[in-house]
């Protein structure tokens, strides 16, 4: 985008892993501050997802110092295979907030799911706060997880305590961004019952998981109700990021 500068962050490449199928997607064109970057361990696969406040030109800075310290952090806590998932994502999440803040250079709001799967035991330890839609489907149920904290980048001494999921065979995980779920006019968008049927009706992959979302998305922030407020023939112009978690079918229940 115009007004951009400096360096960029480093694309995300990630191995296939045997138990889960994790991907990210953006809706080109971006304007605001989402960001997914991921690190793969034998064992484990560590991944952020967060919004930050702002447009493109000013977050962009931060999301590159924010994504060097998640890597480097991330290397230190989670190398070891005996490490303690719990303690190193609450250790990563403070880590994150305080660099957050440090660049931004005072107080800048982020949402963020912060996540460490084990890939043997199929379990999800994870920090999730702000206003992102997290949707999680097994083989009971589908709900929706509700924040375990505070946003990112308000308090230099936030402390933070993870949360647990386990996957089942067959179970997803979705995660929107804040442009997703805020709306203009209208309904609003967690109220849109086509994405947990999307979510418990695929059996696909998360790359086309994402896709069918944001589809559903785009074309709800489309919608007559939602232009009022947007020039003539403007289409939606809010940051659409969307990230799927699948435990792939073939691997056995632990």
């Amino acid at each position: 985008p115009s007004g951009q500068s400096g360096p960029s962050p480093h694309p995300v490449n990630l191995p296939q892993f045997e138990s889960l199928d994790l991907k990210a997607q953006y809706h080109s064109p971006r304007f605001g501050g989402d960001f997914f970057d991921a690190v793969a361990f034998d064992s484990r696969v560590v991944f952020l997802l967060t919004d930050i406040a702002g447009r493109r030109p000013e977050t962009h800075a931060i999301a590159v110092e924010l994504q060097n310290v998640f890597r480097a952090k991330t290397q230190d806590l989670f190398k070891h295979s005996d490490a303690n998932e719990s303690e190193g994502i609450a250790l990563l999440a403070r880590e994150i907030n305080r660099s957050l803040i440090e660049a931004a250079g005072g107080v800048r709001f982020a949402s963020a799911f912060l996540g460490c799967y084990n890939l043997t035991l199929n379990i999800l330890t994870y920090h999730y706060a702000g206003h992102f839609l997290a949707i999680f489907h097994d083989t009971e149920t589908t709900r929706v997880l509700e924040p375990c904290g505070i946003p990112l980048g308000l308090f230099t001494h936030s402390t933070y305590e993870p949360a647990v999921l386990a996957f089942d065979r067959h179970a997803k995980l979705l995660l929107v961004t804040k442009g997703m779920t805020e709306s203009r006019r209208g309904p609003n968008i967690l109220e849109d019952e086509r994405i947990p049927i999307l979510l418990e009706s695929s059996t696909t992959d998360a790359t086309s998981i994402c896709e069918a979302v944001l589809a559903v998305i785009y074309d709800s922030g489309n919608r007559s109700w939602s232009r009022v407020l947007r020039p003539r023939n403007q289409k939606y112009r809010d940051d659409l990021t969307a990230v799927a978690l699948v435990r792939r079918s073939d691997t056995k229940l632990v």
